[in-house]
């Protein structure tokens, strides 16, 4: 059964990268997604009926609390989608890990975010352009028009940082 977590973890490690990547790109993050993560935080439990019970029951307390944000327009309709369904697959503790992970990667963020607003604004990336060059272009020109940060990098950082830490 212990393969059968540790493949649940390794797939679920590669969507949140894949997340990470498509909100910097397009800052949407898609339900299949989340729908993915979540049955794969299912699956990581099988083995004990009561502890996919309390995640449930945690991911749904965590749902509400952060439905009441989003309706304040303090954070977007996806990052919901994926803190719940990154819930799903874990414990009180893992939720509560996830949380403070995701909060100081999200600062660490915001910093970045802060210090790439100061710097020059570039040209547009030429073709043949490096990948960091045109992202740079990119998010210099969204910070120009005060597009959201990409908080689905955060999330995912908190999320693989506590996929890692649970082991497989």
């Amino acid at each position: 059964m212990s393969w059968i977590v540790a493949i649940a973890s390794v797939l679920a490690i590669l969507l949140l990268l894949y997340v990470a990547t498509i909100d910097v790109a397009t800052r949407l993050i898609r339900n299949e997604i989340c729908l993915a993560l979540a049955l794969l935080g299912i699956v990581g439990q099988l083995a004990s009926p009561m502890q996919v019970a309390q995640s449930l029951i945690a991911a749904a307390i965590l749902f509400l609390l952060l439905f009441a944000i989003y309706t304040r327009g303090s954070i977007g309709g996806g990052d919901v989608k994926l803190l719940v369904a990154l819930a799903v697959g874990l414990p009180l503790a893992g939720v509560v890990q996830l949380l403070t992970v995701t909060a100081l990667a999200g600062g660490v963020l915001a910093l970045a975010h802060l210090v790439m607003r100061n710097l020059p604004y570039p040209r547009l990336a030429p073709a043949g352009s490096s990948f960091a060059r045109r992202v740079y272009a990119v998010e210099r020109w969204r910070h120009l028009r005060h597009a959201p940060l990409p908080y689905g990098v955060a999330i995912a950082c908190g999320g693989i940082w506590t996929i890692l830490s649970k082991g497989f």
